[in-house]
Formats: structure tokens, C-alpha cells, sequence
């Protein structure tokens, strides 16, 4: 990860990210696969309604969470 604040996936926002949606396009990936995108406060719920609508999003966990997680992973 570089030292650059990651920021909110929302097209035009430049906020800090606080959340990542874990998501995956079963007709194009593996069931195990997770394709992320970032989220500040005010735009998680709207960029979730839009995984989930499609049926897309596996999961939202925190920035922190995410990058602990990757890095016992890892």
C-alpha cells in the first residue's frame, strides 16, 4: 500500500475512504474472488445499494479491518 490516503471509489468524491465493499461478478469471477471499492461515510450506503442491487456485494468491513485482515493474510 503506498503512503497516499486512499480515497472514496464514488465517481467526482475525493474524501477519505473509511469502508470497503467486497464484491465479485459471478459470471466473471470465481466464487471466492473480491473485487473492492472504497467508500467515505456519506457514500457507503448509496455504492452498497448498487453492488447489492445486482447482487454483487459479499461484504463491508472497515479500512482498518480490511488492511489488518490482508496483512495476517499476507
Amino acid at each position: 500500500m503506498s503512503d497516499e490516503t486512499p480515497i472514496c471509489s464514488a465517481k467526482g468524491c475525493r474524501a477519505a475512504a473509511v469502508w470497503v465493499l467486497a464484491w465479485n461478478n459471478p459470471k466473471l469471477h470465481t466464487p471466492e474472488r473480491r473485487k473492492t471499492w472504497l467508500a467515505c461515510d456519506e457514500h457507503r450506503q448509496h455504492l452498497s445499494e448498487f453492488l447489492g442491487v445486482r447482487g454483487f456485494l459479499k461484504d463491508v468491513v472497515t479500512l482498518d479491518e480490511w488492511e489488518r485482515d490482508s496483512a495476517a493474510d499476507g
